[in-house]
């Protein structure tokens, strides 16, 4: 039986399987299925006898029957009862270096250039082994805050964009590129910037982007009421302190920002590391709008929920 035989004359089907899932010798699905069957067993026969292996088995992997070779692959045949995922159909039971999980998320960069160089290290010898990985950006600090290095001030979380889609392009995983989602949340002082980056779609070309919005937004936005940005993301003490020519400490509370003069889209300093910005919930919400009407990203998390 031929590939085209087995997918019943589905062109697409076959070569789908022949270019991403068939290893050297395989000439049909069932071949892969037997592949899968024999590394399974394998694996399964190093929890058959040990009772200290089994112990960091599941409930239901604990107490199920054994399970050999053929009754696996009586499991995989046909692609009748279970079909797994990408790279375990073509990595698994090859002796590949090679990733069995699709996806990671990976710990977002922390806020200095050394620990951001880190994380793409992290995203390349993922993409290496053939995983897709996502993280959040949300940890590094606004556009125009103080840096203590020669640049004096920062070019903001979203200037890093580019630079973590750079190693999608450049490892190639059997000559197609990885998978890269980059997140930000509705709160940073850079949201905007994250938001429309990719409407000149010269930029960010190896990740697909995401917001991460908060009920807090949304009720903003259904109620057409001014919001604050800020940085940390999750900071809740929003009042200004700062220090004047003569050493006073100053500290008034949002709505009374220098006697009730509202500035939007302008950073402020409220301590050390602390920023917010001043925007009207709906105005940014209509632009993440246009923005994924236009070229279908940024997509959007609502964090409530996820995390409900």
């Amino acid at each position: 039986m031929t590939e085209l035989e087995y997918f019943k004359g589905d062109e697409l089907a076959a070569s789908t399987w022949r270019n991403k899932y068939a290893t050297e010798g395989e000439q049909t699905p069932d071949d892969t299925h037997k592949r899968l069957a024999k590394e399974f067993a394998r694996v399964e026969e190093n929890y058959r006898w040990s009772q200290e292996g089994r112990l960091f088995l599941s409930n239901y992997g604990y107490q199920r029957p054994h399970l050999d070779e053929e009754a696996i692959y009586q499991l995989f045949k046909d692609f009748k009862y279970i079909i797994p995922g990408g790279s375990v159909m073509s990595g698994c039971g090859t002796g590949a270096l090679v990733s069995l999980s699709n996806c990671f998320v990976i710990g977002s960069p922390k806020d200095s250039y050394a620990e951001i160089m880190k994380t793409r290290s992290q995203q390349a010898q993922l993409m290496k082994r053939r995983g897709g990985v996502g993280y959040d950006l949300s940890q590094l600090r606004p556009r125009g805050a103080k840096v203590n290095n020669a640049a004096k001030s920062s070019t903001g979380a979203a200037s890093f964009m580019d630079v973590c889609s750079d190693i999608t392009n450049e490892v190639a995983q059997n000559g197609r590129r990885g998978a890269l989602m980059l997140s930000m949340s509705i709160n940073h002082p850079d949201i905007e910037e994250f938001i429309t980056k990719k409407q000149d779609l010269t930029k960010v070309t190896g990740a697909n982007i995401s917001v991460k919005v908060t009920d807090e937004f949304m009720q903003a936005v259904i109620e057409d009421k001014d919001y604050i940005l800020r940085f940390p993301v999750d900071e809740t003490d929003l009042s200004y302190k700062n220090t004047d020519n003569l050493g006073v400490t100053i500290s008034v509370q949002y709505n009374e920002f220098f006697d009730g003069k509202r500035e939007y889209n302008k950073l402020y300093s409220i301590g050390k590391g602390r920023f917010i910005k001043l925007v009207k919930a709906r105005e940014l919400w209509n632009t993440l709008m246009h923005c994924a009407w236009n070229t279908a990203e940024p997509g959007i998390m609502f964090e409530g929920a996820m995390h409900n």
